[in-house]
């Protein structure tokens, strides 16, 4: 389940939805696809050639562009076609907007 724009909930399509209004996914995360574009920390590349496998950002190199950065999760304004895994889209971190947020994460050690 996940707030986007054609979604069959109260929010889809008008507005961000209160945090935890879905179930959260199986690692316990909520609000992970829909409700708001996330930034991540990875520079925009146009492919994965080159990608890091082990998990950590993908910066500069293999012609990275780190004026833009990486959006996941789509958001209340698009539609379900971006409430996808692999699905990315890039912006310059520049002006405020309701519909781009960020997730704050910690590591466990």
């Amino acid at each position: 389940m996940a707030n986007c724009k054609g979604a069959d909930s109260r929010w889809g399509g008008k507005q961000a939805s209160p945090v935890g209004s879905f179930p959260p996914n199986p690692f316990g995360l909520y609000d992970t696809a829909g409700n708001v574009w996330e930034w991540v920390e990875d520079c925009w590349h146009e492919n994965y050639v080159g990608a890091p496998t082990d998990g950590s950002a993908w910066l500069e190199g293999n012609g990275g562009d780190c004026v833009r950065h990486v959006l996941r999760g789509a958001s209340w304004i698009y539609g379900p076609e971006g409430v996808r895994a692999f699905y990315r889209v890039m912006d310059v971190a520049v002006y405020r907007i309701s519909y781009i947020g960020f997730r704050l994460a910690q590591d466990i050690d």
